[in-house]
């Protein structure tokens, strides 16, 4: 094997390797997720008096730019994929990114699909799906309200 060969062989050989690392060590060509998590938290004895508390907080593992946030009872969402949603925003511009936010927050860059309709209350014991899209990525996460 001449000097020459011996070089493009190595080269190859550390090419390779480069791209089985980039593919099996790096998120690169892994598809996106959004990961949804969600937390009960009783906020009224922070609050004056007689005001009402949003007590079911969401979470994203990363901030994101939500497109589509939707609501929808787990049982008849299996049932029927267009099942009518408790809550529904639709972004109508550049949405803000968030990480966090409460059950019908409302949250800068995305407005009610229905106009003027605000989200139904959320029965206890009942297991609901939250689906939410940021662009092209979806994530769901059934939960119950305690």
């Amino acid at each position: 094997m001449t000097k020459s060969q011996r070089k493009w062989l190595l080269l190859t050989v550390a090419a390779l390797l480069a791209v089985i690392f980039v593919f099996f060590f790096t998120d690169w060509f892994k598809p996106q997720t959004v990961r949804i998590y969600h937390t009960n938290r009783n906020l009224r004895s922070r609050l004056a008096p007689g005001a009402s508390a949003p007590n079911l907080i969401f979470g994203l593992n990363h901030q994101l730019k939500i497109t589509e946030i939707k609501v929808v009872p787990l049982d008849e969402y299996q049932t029927n994929r267009h099942a009518l949603p408790l809550w529904h925003l639709i972004s109508d511009s550049n949405s803000a990114p968030v990480k966090i936010f409460f059950y019908d927050q409302r949250i800068r860059g995305l407005k009610p699909a229905v106009p003027g309709n605000r989200a139904k209350p959320l029965a206890t014991n009942v297991t609901y799906r939250i689906i939410v899209t940021a662009g092209k990525i979806t994530g769901e996460h059934d939960f119950e309200v305690k």
